[in-house]
């Protein structure tokens, strides 16, 4: 994913606020890893990197590996830009657990640990019901499915509220029949 949307960045540079020469030597400065293989390569190896990973909430993939590689070393640092939802190893980390469980290992975290919260791809709720205006037909029904329960709880009311749909937030689990 993180591939992907690196190369739609770097093809549209008049879209973006980036001069075409600092889209080019940011594009260019990084090495784009595809293969299992390299990414193996990159945990056996020294010195100074930045290795950036679209497993947000470390759960699993190849962030895991590198996270096992590099967590153990005091001078390295773990940077999660975006939130870690409660209850993943992402979370664990920011919050300052010492070791975090990885291929049913201890792993000491050891490495610096920090947190870019406010910087997401996720729309804010202001966005949604921005987009949600826009719609030609009003749905006859609404689901609130991501986020944690409170802000879940909270869009479901302004939805409610500002647009007079129909909305909820479904528990864990939860079927709905939608015919």
């Amino acid at each position: 994913m993180a591939i992907d949307a690196t190369r739609l960045y770097h093809a549209h540079r008049d879209e973006h606020r980036l001069s075409p020469e600092e889209c080019e030597g940011m594009c260019h400065a990084a090495k784009i890893v595809n293969k299992v293989e390299e990414s193996k390569a990159l945990s056996a190896g020294r010195g100074p990197m930045v290795i950036i990973s679209a497993s947000g909430m470390a759960t699993g993939g190849r962030v895991v590996h590198h996270l096992k590689s590099f967590a153990p070393d005091h001078r390295n640092t773990i940077l999660f830009a975006g939130y870690q939802a409660g209850g993943t190893r992402g979370a664990a980390i920011v919050h300052g657990a010492s070791t975090v469980r990885i291929h049913g290992q201890d792993v000491p975290i050891r490495a610096e640990v920090a947190s870019l919260d406010n910087l997401s791809a996720h729309a804010d709720a202001d966005e949604i019901l921005a987009w949600m205006r826009g719609f030609t037909q009003t749905p006859r029904r609404t689901f609130v499915t991501h986020g944690e329960p409170e802000a879940a709880d909270a869009l479901r009311a302004r939805i409610d509220h500002e647009l007079g749909w129909s909305v909820a937030v479904p528990e864990y689990l939860q079927t709905v029949d939608l015919v």
